[in-house]
């Protein structure tokens, strides 16, 4: 899809509610048709500061974010934390489209926290008064995700973070490392479910550069990350320009042959020096867990801490996991 088209895309983009095709991308991307490797990190950021226990699945988080809109995950956030010398580098967490650190980290951000992290995670990409995140310009995001590194660097006198991102987390902050000038301040980089080069949105990316009006229509039941998103974006084409890694930093994709965002399976996985791609189903077949549900996965979390601590790691549990769970609760949860 040519530059013209996506800013035309972009001025077709309304503030009405994400519906489900909004809600399930969780990806990243940049301000559609400039295609600039600069952003403002203007927008709204909050740092949830109010403990929250840990939950089973979208809905559950949701459900709890409603009475407390200011949940973190247990532990995450303390900005008097001092990293040790078993664990150095402070973790930050990045969460998803239409989401928030609570909703795709009640269980990742409490489990690093009890390994002996100082854990961080913001509420990105959020309109002013937004009470769900993730939703605004990703370039802009990319560039706060940097400005909330440094005040972590700042408050913990770390000199490097680990970052962990799930979906659009993933992008924004490899699109900081790559292009932006992160990269000294990262030891290493996780992503969960990565939209690494995209998504097809269920094969409308290919029907739409047929037929163009397809994109106006996702756009106007979606926000502008969610657009951003499409496999071949301004964004994507910027985000992975001068390599998919870069010296210095190690890169870890955990991925799955059935997520239902990331088609083909293929557009996950990075490609270069200091890449490692794991796939869920190579490692336990009968684990059909998709895009949805990873953060949610006991299989996955164990994955993340097992990357981040490898000191301690230990041999996940596989245990058979249905295709297609977690779609319903977070489709009710955007509603919730």
């Amino acid at each position: 899809m040519g530059i013209g088209r996506w800013s035309a895309l972009r001025r077709r983009i309304t503030s009405a509610g994400v519906v489900v095709l909004g809600v399930m991308m969780g990806a990243g991307a940049a301000p559609i048709g400039s295609g600039i490797a600069t952003a403002d990190p203007a927008g709204s950021v909050v740092v949830p500061t109010q403990w929250g226990p840990q939950q089973t699945d979208h809905l559950t988080a949701a459900r709890y974010l409603k009475q407390y809109p200011n949940a973190a995950p247990q532990g995450v956030n303390d900005f008097g934390c001092k990293p040790s010398a078993e664990h150095p580098r402070p973790v930050v967490l990045a969460h998803g489209t239409d989401s928030s650190a609570y909703s795709d980290y009640s269980v990742i951000g409490a489990q690093l926290v009890q390994a002996g992290f100082c854990v961080f995670a913001p509420n990105y990409g959020g309109k002013a008064g937004a009470k769900s995140y993730g939703t605004e310009d990703v370039f802009q995001s990319s560039a706060q995700i940097g400005a909330f590194t440094d005040q972590v660097l700042a408050a913990t006198g770390a000199a490097q973070v680990d970052m962990v991102g799930f979906s659009q987390g993933a992008s924004v902050t490899r699109y900081w490392i790559n292009q932006l000038g992160g990269a000294s301040k990262v030891g290493q980089w996780v992503g969960i479910a990565s939209p690494s080069y995209g998504g097809v949105m269920y094969g409308l990316v290919t029907v739409a550069d047929t037929v163009p009006i397809v994109y106006d229509l996702v756009a106007l039941g979606s926000s502008t990350a969610a657009v951003q998103q499409a496999a071949g974006s301004p964004f994507i084409t910027a985000l992975n320009a001068g390599g998919d890694t870069v010296p210095g930093v190690r890169y870890t994709t955990i991925g799955s042959r059935v997520d239902e965002m990331i088609q083909p399976r293929e557009n996950i996985a990075l490609k270069g020096a200091g890449a490692t791609n794991l796939v869920l189903q190579d490692l336990c077949a009968d684990n059909l867990t998709g895009h949805f549900h990873m953060v949610y996965d006991p299989y996955v979390q164990q994955l993340v801490l097992n990357t981040l601590d490898p000191a301690h790691a230990r041999q996940p549990t596989c245990a058979p996991v249905a295709f297609g769970t977690g779609i319903r609760e977070v489709v009710l949860a955007s509603h919730s």
